[in-house]
């Protein structure tokens, strides 16, 4: 499929190409960053997840070669794994990142076995990172990409990419950072996260040198990105309203005034409490805020009183209008997509690596 403009769109209508490069793809969740390799015309051969209900979802719709549903420290530590994975263009993964978030606890997290509602196991999520890199020192991928949230980039945080950082280093990469904002790259959301791009030393002859830049050794990717931001109401979807709306709801409705943002600034400035920050109003002529994973984070229509409906979370998050979500429940769906990497964020992000480093591909 050529077109990465394209955020409505159908796994039925789509052709996908598989003649880039090989992929493999960790912490996988219900498949959105592979659906944007496989856009992006790249074979993803195989799959690494946790959770064995997102690994459901995965394998319905993407049918892997390989599929390991089992934690990433278990898995690192196989000594069975198929040569293929040996030979890999690309390791992607989206280390889970909650200790990370703004919205979470942050510090009081970190070093914490995390418990989850949702049946997974329990895990220390901010060590993930490096079980990741470990796999790579392992595999030898020509690249490595890893996702993760802004958070990350904020405060005390600062300094686990820089230990990230020398891990890749250990490894045998170098590695390079770059915040992006899914809005600008063709997605209906603001979404705002980091990439890690890390590429191995010895393949750094291959990479093209900058201009004028006579002691850079390892050139930068452009990853700027200026696509004019979508707004709501081109995905607004009539008559279908599947998602709760209670009397809560309706009082935070009924006091918004042009201007609130989230619930939490009603209810700040009708009560003096500050709750429900995670709830947001969607502008019609405004992307769509972050479509978190979590029930409790409410997304409303600022001129409707309903919240986003399931079709306008799945184009805002530019999945296909066929994936099968495993449910029809739009708390189901919305935890898959919140979970998940926009796909036409991460075709655009290996799309350019492949045009600018193309020399690896070969």
């Amino acid at each position: 499929m050529s077109d990465l403009t394209g955020y409505r769109w159908a796994l039925s209508d789509a052709i996908f190409t598989k003649d880039k490069g090989k992929v493999f793809s960790c912490f996988a969740c219900g498949g959105g960053s592979t659906m944007g390799y496989k856009l992006a015309g790249f074979d993803v051969v195989g799959v690494n997840e946790i959770d064995q209900r997102m690994a459901d979802i995965y394998i319905k719709n993407h049918n892997p070669k390989y599929a390991f549903i089992e934690g990433i420290q278990t898995f690192k530590d196989r000594n069975d794994l198929p040569k293929e994975l040996y030979e890999l263009d690309i390791l992607d993964g989206s280390p889970p990142c909650s200790s990370f978030s703004m919205s979470g606890n942050r510090e009081k997290d970190w070093g914490k076995e995390k418990k989850f509602k949702e049946g997974q196991a329990d895990q220390v999520l901010d060590t993930l990172f490096y079980d990741f890199i470990d796999l790579a020192e392992k595999l030898q991928p020509k690249i490595v990409i890893a996702e993760n949230v802004t958070g990350i980039l904020k405060g005390n945080a600062r300094d686990y990419v820089r230990r990230i950082m020398t891990a890749f280093d250990k490894a045998g990469y170098l590695m390079q950072e770059f915040e992006l904002d899914s809005s600008r790259m063709g997605v209906p959301q603001k979404r705002e996260r980091v990439f890690f791009i890390a590429v191995r030393k010895d393949l750094e002859a291959l990479l093209p040198k900058p201009q004028g830049l006579l002691f850079c050794e390892f050139p930068n990717l452009n990853m700027k990105f200026g696509r004019e931001p979508i707004p709501f109401e081109n995905i607004r979807t009539e008559g279908l309203n599947d998602n709760s709306w209670t009397d809560h709801d309706q009082y935070v409705w009924d006091r918004r005034v042009i201007g609130d943002r989230k619930y939490s600034d009603v209810l700040m400035r009708v009560q003096e409490r500050n709750s429900n920050f995670n709830s947001s109003f969607i502008y019609p002529h405004r992307p769509v805020p972050t479509i978190a994973s979590s029930e409790g984070s409410k997304l409303t229509l600022f001129d409707e009183p309903r919240k986003m409906n399931s079709k306008e979370m799945i184009l805002a998050q530019s999945f296909p209008l066929d994936y099968d979500f495993g449910s029809s429940k739009c708390s189901k769906i919305q935890y898959v997509v919140g979970m998940s990497v926009p796909p036409l964020m991460v075709a655009n992000l290996v799309t350019r690596i492949y045009d600018e480093w193309r020399a690896l591909f070969d």
